[in-house]
């Protein structure tokens, strides 16, 4: 568990130096830095196809595992992909210590209108890893966007017990009253919105609204997400199926291969013939 969390430190700090860009869309905090993978030889003005939106955990970014392999394997698929990096984190604009899962849910909504917008587009599915699973369990079950099927990767849950019980990452606070802000791995700081709002989360209800199929991933060794989270939401779906990756660990990297191949079997079986 450390390693993990090391890792994603190191990840995030590193994508903190990157330079600053254009945005097509842009989030409550600003622009939001994207990256289109098509499928080899894809023509964008006469070929046509599904997209995944693929959504990052928190103190990480679109481009750093498990995203980066995902689109590719997608790709070779003939899926395209969008992956983005949420406010506050990678190239997007605003401040880690702002964000709220509102704001993520804001991102991620926007980005879903784009990709629905671009005409080549025939249909979206949303992907989410840890916090990121939330975020897109919880955009699934919003009334405005229809995605045709939905895929968590350990997702993180566990993010309303720990605020709600003052314990997070290593930090303890009083939940009823947190303080402005705590730090994260001595840098990064997680503001008092976060801590307040995410204790009130409907974090299954709002996802119980989505009814089309869904594909839960995790394992069997996360020392971040525990198990029961992807468990109570294969409880909450009404078409769900859910498998236990052996010895993989949070960042799904040790096996990766075998959950893209997860990913891209549901998604053949689950997307309508075009």
């Amino acid at each position: 568990m450390k390693h993990v969390i090391a890792v994603l430190a190191a990840l995030l700090l590193l994508s903190s130096l990157a330079p600053a860009r254009e945005y097509a869309v842009c989030g409550p905090q600003g622009g939001i830095s994207m990256k289109l993978t098509l499928p080899e030889g894809f023509n964008t003005t006469s070929d046509s196809c599904h997209m995944v939106i693929l959504m990052h955990g928190i103190f990480s970014s679109k481009d750093y595992p498990p995203m980066p392999r995902i689109a590719k394997a997608l790709a070779k698929e003939g899926i395209a992909s969008i992956r983005f990096d949420f406010d506050g984190h990678g190239r997007s604009e605003g401040q880690m210590v702002d964000m709220t899962i509102a704001n993520e849910l804001a991102d991620a909504l926007a980005v879903c209108n784009y990709a629905t917008s671009l005409p080549f587009v025939t249909g979206i599915s949303l992907l989410g890893h840890s916090q990121g699973g939330v975020i897109a369990s919880m955009t699934a079950g919003n009334e405005n966007v229809h995605p045709e099927s939905l895929i968590l990767l350990a997702p993180g849950a566990v993010i309303r017990e720990a605020t709600r019980g003052g314990h997070f990452f290593g930090n303890t606070f009083d939940p009823a009253d947190p303080p402005e802000y705590i730090k994260c791995f001595h840098h990064y700081k997680l503001g008092r919105n976060y801590l307040t709002q995410t204790q009130e989360l409907d974090i299954y209800g709002v996802p119980a609204d989505y009814q089309g199929p869904v594909c839960i991933i995790h394992g069997s060794k996360d020392g971040i997400v525990p198990l029961w989270c992807s468990e109570k939401y294969h409880e909450t779906y009404s078409s769900s199926e859910m498998h236990i990756v052996e010895g993989e660990n949070h960042l799904m990297i040790k096996r990766l291969g075998e959950v893209t191949g997860i990913i891209v079997g549901f998604l053949h079986g689950t997307l309508a013939p075009r």
